[in-house]
């Protein structure tokens, strides 16, 4: 009536940093507990706890290395979510009950090559929600779901960031941020799912979310998508939506008026068919459009839109730009669109398995200024193979190769700065790799033991992860990755 699953794992490039002679080391960790409990056929209890730890350690013992290390935001970084789920079955349906927590504790700083800090960032975010979904078979062909989100938000910032002139010449204004705030969400949602005339699947819903910490602060989804049986083999399908996502806490603390932001607006279109070419294989091929709205853009930085900087919180080199501790407006949009092709064997009688994508895409963004440019992620040719054979119970081969075309980034001038008219005009070197790794098992009373070889990167291809400027050499530096990284271990 119960089971649980338990793990604990330990990043090993600490090491390989440390032989490499690199300036800094990173430390990852992660613990996973998860455990269930079935009194009966109708109830079920679940737990289940996820943490991570990361880490950053410097090594300031020359003058190298304090340079070295100057170019870096170093994060310490706690983050867990925990949750408790209960779901009871009925005759024509089940429910979902769910209790939650998401926390994170960012300690971040970086400091010039004489040690002294000019970013430090000691923060919290932490949710807390409450979730309940019902899904009731209303007869054989149709059903409808309900459901409902509240969350309790605390986000707590210390931030010092004495005036910073990005590579744009920009000053940003915010020299230090100490806040702290308390925000909830709440979101509900029906869907109705039915099957008709025999080949036909339709499905209707909408949703709608409150962010108390928005001055607009209701919004509205409405989804529909379709398929249709062309044949036992084939299907087609269409699906459309309305989707909305709520900007960045730290975005909303910088500035008061960044609470007139609204929530970021993505129309989306989907179109595509497949076909089941085998009863282990399919094959899919899909079209999409996305129309984006809404995007906060800055107004120190016109040409900025928040679309182009991730989440990754990268420090100098990027002008701090993911942070958003600067006046925004939501004026960015911008669209992607593109078409994706794969194929899925799985494993069967026939001891191979593998999923082969292939996908081009194009995606822009305008920002205050109203110039239409590349976005940062804009890369248009992404191809990924996967598989692996099962020789016998006892050895399985497995391999992974990936390449995707070089990501847009604004070149450098003679004495290192960036102009706003070459922004995002260059393209980085197209990245490919190869990963191969081989399992062997050992069967034994009662459990079961794996042991593993995997080289990641197989021929060692350097792929460029980064353009930077170096101020001591007066040229650009192009970071790249590690390259060949083998390991071994058990399970």
């Amino acid at each position: 009536k119960s089971d649980f699953i338990f793990s604990a794992r330990r990043s090993y490039l600490d090491f390989i940093f440390k032989a490499a002679n690199f300036s800094f080391v990173p430390e990852y960790y992660d613990v996973l507990f998860k455990a269930d409990f079935n009194p009966h056929s109708q109830d079920a209890f679940s737990f289940l706890f996820i943490s991570a730890f990361d880490n950053v350690k410097f090594f300031n013992d020359d003058a190298d290395q304090r340079f070295d290390n100057s170019r870096i935001l170093g994060t310490d970084q706690v983050q867990y979510v925990a949750g408790f789920t209960y779901r009871h079955l009925f005759k024509d349906g089940f429910f979902n009950i769910a209790l939650s927590r998401n926390y994170v504790d960012y300690d971040s700083r970086q400091s010039d090559s004489l040690l002294n800090p000019f970013f430090i960032n000691k923060s919290k975010e932490e949710e807390n929600s409450l979730r309940a979904d019902l899904v009731f078979k209303l007869s054989k062909s149709s059903e409808i779901n309900f459901g409902g989100t509240a969350k309790l938000i605390e986000a707590d910032y210390d931030i010092l960031f004495p005036n910073f002139v990005t590579s744009f010449g920009d000053t940003l204004p915010l020299t230090s941020l100490n806040t702290q705030n308390n925000y909830t969400k709440f979101g509900i949602y029906t869907n109705y799912n039915a099957f008709l005339f025999d080949k036909l699947t339709a499905n209707f819903g909408v949703r709608a979310d409150i962010f108390t910490a928005l001055k607009n602060k209701t919004y509205f989804s409405p989804r529909f998508s379709i398929s249709y049986a062309l044949t036992n083999l084939t299907n087609i399908n269409f699906s459309t939506g309305i989707y909305h996502q709520s900007p960045s806490y730290i975005w909303l603390e910088a500035f008061e008026s960044n609470r007139d932001l609204k929530m970021i607006k993505a129309n989306q279109y989907v179109l595509g068919f497949d076909q089941r070419i085998s009863t282990d294989a399919l094959l899919k091929v899909e079209a999409f459009y996305k129309d984006y709205n809404n995007y906060p853009t800055s107004i120190i930085r016109p040409y900025l839109v928040l679309a182009n900087t991730g989440a990754g919180f990268a420090g100098s080199d990027d002008n701090f730009s993911s942070f958003g501790l600067e006046p925004l407006v939501d004026a960015g949009f911008g669209k992607a669109r593109g078409i994706e092709l794969s194929v899925q064997k799985k494993l069967s009688d026939i001891p191979y398995y593998g999923i082969f994508s292939f996908t081009y895409s194009k995606s822009d963004y305008t920002s205050l200024d109203g110039i239409k440019r590349s976005g940062s992620y804009d890369q248009n040719w992404i191809i990924n193979l996967s598989g692996g054979y099962k020789f016998n119970e006892f050895w399985e081969i497995s391999s992974k190769f990936r390449f995707a075309s070089g990501k847009p980034y604004t070149p450098f001038n003679a004495n290192g700065t960036q102009s706003i008219a070459n922004y995002n005009t260059a393209r980085m070197k197209s990245a490919h790799s190869l990963d191969v790794r081989v399992d062997r098992r050992w069967y034994f009373s009662g459990w079961t033991l794996i042991t593993y070889i995997d080289i990641q990167n197989i021929y060692n291809q350097k792929n460029t992860s980064g353009i930077r400027w170096d101020p001591r050499e007066m040229r650009t530096d192009e970071s790249s990755s590690i390259g060949i990284l083998p390991s071994i271990g058990i399970s």
